[in-house]
């Protein structure tokens, strides 16, 4: 009996068809869609780099990414598919809580942005390189691969999708060129979209944003949303802040005048409040600030801010829009005060407070830093300093001109 060796083509269609060749070309398609995520997110380093923190954020995901998209081209086992899971899952939802909440202990992510075009694909491609590479995992590609029919032309389509991921990181990476990272909250989201007053054809964006030095020339530009003359007059608060403040430095000069603090320099900061400031019909002035900002963490105290208010019990939504979306007016209606105005307590769940203690008549104020300041000039204070805001609208953290 003469034995016939068996077709070279008839093997290798077996070879196509084994659970091994399978897996290697599914691992291989996951591998692709990685590489495509972490070649956006590469892009996305320079975009970010005013926010160092975030910037090594985007280095460390795109180097996983591409890393383990290299190694999956050559490799088919389910450790490395595994990995691919755990990278690229982890990518996404990164993602997901940077665009929900926030990343709190990354700055440049710690406030939520609006999806754009380039960060939706690479969550896309990265979902569906972990999606992949789970099927792996799970043994699902050793399944289908006994089926003649379902791998037939798998090649064909593999190299397809291959060429469609590349054309679409191609145009990712292009556009994650051109991210809009603004970084001012608002009701949109990280402003990097607007609807609200003074949004339009007039917004101002004819410069890069940069960080606010009172060292140098005031520039508020670059912000999506904020209008040449929003920008000027917003400007021209801060630099008029800057000149004439100073004169309050000395706290026994300000005493002298009618100032007296609140009692909360133990929280490192010290506000003096003037009484009959606050009730005249001046707002925004330096010569008749309402209050006084002091930094108290290192001793003594170090006059670093004003902080300017609208007549007692004007509603918050009435305050005036002076900078658009650079400036946000906020109130506070949990401090509790005692009979020399000295706040001694915070309001309980029903917006009480304790007996003894009264809550102040609400009214809107900003804060105008005259020191380098993360979220910006006009930001307010931290934590439970941060005061109510109007209604619909996120803190303002404006990342675009804040300190590193």
């Amino acid at each position: 009996m003469t034995l016939t060796a068996e077709p070279t083509n008839a093997r290798a269609d077996l070879l196509t068809r084994s659970p091994v060749a399978s897996a290697r070309g599914w691992v291989g398609a996951a591998g692709v869609a990685s590489l495509g995520a972490g070649a956006i997110h590469a892009t996305a380093i320079a975009v970010h780099a005013e926010h160092r923190p975030a910037a090594l954020t985007f280095v460390v995901v795109a180097t996983l990414q591409l890393g383990w998209g290299a190694v999956a081209l050559v490799r088919s086992s389910r450790v490395v598919a595994v990995a691919g899971v755990v990278v690229n899952i982890g990518a996404a939802v990164g993602w997901v809580v940077a665009k929900t909440t926030g990343i709190p202990f990354i700055e440049g992510l710690d406030v939520t942005e609006a999806v754009q075009a380039a960060d939706a694909l690479a969550v896309v491609l990265a979902a569906s390189s972990a999606l992949v590479a789970t099927a792996v995992v799970a043994g699902a590609v050793d399944r289908w691969a006994r089926f003649p029919a379902s791998t037939s032309g798998l090649r064909g389509a593999m190299t397809a999708a291959s060429i469609l991921v590349t054309v679409l990181t191609m145009w990712g990476m292009a556009a994650a060129g051109t991210h809009a990272h603004a970084g001012v909250d608002t009701a949109a989201g990280h402003g990097h979209e607007s609807t609200g007053p003074g949004a339009g054809p007039s917004s101002a964006q004819a410069v890069a944003p940069v960080p606010y030095d009172p060292t140098r020339p005031i520039d508020l530009g670059g912000v999506d949303g904020v209008t040449p003359q929003q920008q000027a007059a917003a400007e021209n608060l801060v630099a008029i802040t800057l000149v004439r403040l100073p004169q309050w430095s000395d706290p026994s000069v300000a005493e002298a005048a009618g100032f007296s603090s609140i009692g909360d320099a133990f929280t490192g900061v010290e506000h003096f409040v003037n009484q009959s400031f606050m009730d005249d019909d001046v707002i925004l002035d330096p010569d008749r600030p309402e209050s006084l900002v002091y930094d108290t963490s290192a001793g003594g105290r170090r006059l670093v801010a004003a902080m300017y208010m609208t007549k007692p019990g004007l509603p918050l939504d009435q305050a005036p829009d002076i900078g658009g979306k650079l400036m946000q007016w906020h109130t506070h209606e949990n401090l509790c005060y005692n009979a020399q105005g000295k706040v001694r307590g915070l309001t309980d769940a029903a917006g009480n407070c304790p007996p003894g203690l009264v809550k102040p008549v609400s009214t809107p104020m900003i804060h105008v830093w005259i020191e380098p300041h993360r979220c910006g000039p006009f930001a307010a204070l931290e934590g439970i300093g941060g005061g109510r805001i109007p209604d619909g609208e996120t803190v303002n953290c404006d990342h675009a001109h804040g300190s590193a």
